[in-house]
């Protein structure tokens, strides 16, 4: 048997600690007196153009032109042979 923080957030029980524990498994629930003051999640910011600063105008020229070039490298010599 392992005991396990966690609180009631109103609709489900929340554990604090990560379980090793299988769906259907049953469980123990102790209604505790004191209370637990979750902490406000964190503002998580995107990601979005983080590598900007890295970014290379001429390369992203070539790139999209890479396709093209390599079509012609493989298959220009058989459509003339």
């Amino acid at each position: 048997m392992v005991s396990v923080n966690g609180y009631f957030d109103g609709n489900v029980v929340k554990p604090l600690e990560k379980i090793d524990a299988k769906p259907n498994q049953r469980v123990i629930i102790t209604i505790m007196d004191e209370f637990f003051t979750p902490e406000p999640k964190k503002d998580i910011k995107s990601m979005r153009g983080v590598l900007a600063q890295y970014a290379d105008p001429e390369l992203a020229k070539k790139e999209k032109e890479a396709w093209e070039r390599a079509v012609v490298e493989k298959y220009d010599s058989l459509l003339f042979a």
